[in-house]
């Protein structure tokens, strides 16, 4: 994908070669697995899992020091912070569009742990986006993992699929539509709870799809395969193809973020459409 020659944001934040001065949560056996599980692409569950996983890590600790960063993080950090760039310009777009006002979010790269609104978080948590600060968290040794464990495809455009998810749960939370979807969990049995974190997740596939679009109008960013790229991650972080490779049976009713066909499809008829207002997965759960 064409992404030089973008402006610098003051929303991005590259806080990688800092250390913690103390535990975090543990990225590796069941802990890992269940953080894998529910947290791929998604801010939501983080929230609820940091108590009960900070008490069984032993707590966290601040950031207390910070090596320089290699010629190859420098420019993987030029290439995020385009991103994020193109995310503001597009949603203050659209928002502008139907007479609202984006609120821009921050992202933050950092390396191995660090200690977010919602929580620590590690690589093993997936990126996700925190609501409690409104801030997108990322590791971006997650790609790696996603490639040689999970058989994605990899590439420039992949990581930007994730980030332009992400920043669709931030849309979502300046729409209310996620704090909708936790009242209508109130009172569900945890399969239909299930259920509706499965939409809000699709809709933020959606999302991403409709950046996509809006963004190959404005910048004509995108080169042949990137649209593979998107695809192949959206695959490969499917909760169908999640569960194959890991457990080697898959549960429906345990879904939080959809199947890799869902995922896909969702994508994709946000960058077709281009239009917010097709984004309604919650109706196919009524």
């Amino acid at each position: 994908m064409k992404w030089s020659g973008r402006r610098s944001s003051e929303n991005f934040e590259d806080r990688r070669g800092m250390s913690s001065g103390g535990k975090t949560i543990v990225g590796g056996g069941i802990i890992g697995i269940i953080i894998l599980l529910l947290n791929t692409f998604g801010g939501e569950n983080v929230q609820m899992l940091t108590p009960i996983l900070e008490q069984i890590s032993g707590g966290n600790g601040a950031p207390t020091e910070q090596r320089d960063l290699t010629p190859a993080e420098i420019e993987e950090s030029k290439f995020i912070e385009a991103i994020l760039v193109d995310t503001e310009d597009v949603w203050a777009k659209i928002f502008q569009e139907n007479n609202m006002q984006y609120e821009r979010p921050n992202l933050v790269l950092f390396t191995d742990s660090y200690v977010t609104g919602c929580g620590s978080a590690t690589s093993a948590s997936g990126p996700f986006y925190c609501p409690a600060d409104q801030k997108v968290y990322m590791d971006l040794a997650f790609f790696e993992e996603l490639k040689t464990k999970f058989g994605a495809q990899g590439g420039d455009f992949a990581t930007a699929y994730v980030i332009a998810h992400e920043i669709g749960h931030h849309v979502q939370t300046l729409l209310g539509t996620s704090t909708k979807m936790r009242q209508m969990q109130e009172g569900k049995s945890q399969a239909e709870a299930n259920k509706l974190s499965v939409a809000l997740e699709l809709q933020a596939d959606f999302y991403a799809g409709v950046w996509t679009h809006y963004n190959q109008k404005m910048n004509n960013f995108l080169e042949e395969g990137d649209i593979d790229e998107a695809l192949s991650a959206a695959h490969a972080v499917g909760d169908d193809a999640i569960q194959a490779k890991i457990q080697g049976h898959i549960v429906p009713e345990s879904f939080t973020h959809g199947t890799s066909a869902q995922r896909k499809a969702w994508f994709m008829k946000g960058y077709k459409s281009g239009d917010i207002n097709q984004g309604d997965t919650f109706a196919e759960i009524r």
